[in-house]
């Protein structure tokens, strides 16, 4: 019996336990892995990454927060690799256009910065992914502190007709990009 996690009660959701496993002994390799050698795990794919639920499965918080020092540890590691290859300026080059799309994005009027669902369909909510967006500029603009965790920890309402889920949370991705590659 695996041990990895601690387990939610039996009655209780958590993660399917082979599916974690799978997913860890996929990312022990790819992080053990040469320079250049080809692998599927990465940072990104790590933040992308989930699991069916299963009753009596891994506790779901103690998994979400392994997942995001793993993810912190992917970064690091892409980073040295670029600057090692690259130099820093290749490094921090990128993360500035990231920086400035989504600085772009954010600049656009508030209402207005992702589609909207068909008022059908419930999206984020408008206000409070604008309130968000705001600070976000704030953090870019101003250097307002705000943590790698207060993004991806970012929670919306859903509302008909709000914006679309799928642009929201890409822009949310590209944000965290930019604060691990400069961290």
């Amino acid at each position: 019996m695996s041990t990895t996690f601690p387990r939610s009660r039996r009655s209780r959701p958590g993660y399917n336990v082979d599916q974690v496993e799978d997913f860890l002994e996929e990312a022990r390799t790819a992080y053990s892995a040469a320079p250049g050698e080809p692998t599927i795990v990465s940072a990104e794919s790590i933040r992308r990454t989930a699991f069916d639920i299963e009753k009596g499965g891994y506790s779901t918080t103690h998994v979400d927060a392994a997942l995001e020092r793993l993810e912190d540890a992917f970064a690091a590691r892409e980073r040295e690799r670029v600057i090692a290859e690259a130099g820093d300026d290749e490094w921090f080059s990128k993360a500035r256009a990231t920086a400035q799309a989504v600085l772009d994005r954010l600049d656009r009027p508030e209402g207005h910065r992702f589609n909207r669902v068909n008022f059908l369909v419930a999206g984020y909510s408008t206000k409070d992914v604008d309130a968000f967006a705001n600070r976000l500029t704030k953090y870019f603009q101003d250097g307002k502190p705000m943590s790698v965790d207060e993004v991806r920890g970012a929670v919306f309402r859903t509302r008909r007709g709000g914006y679309s889920e799928a642009q929201v949370d890409l822009l949310l991705d590209s944000v965290i990009d930019v604060m691990l590659a400069v961290r």
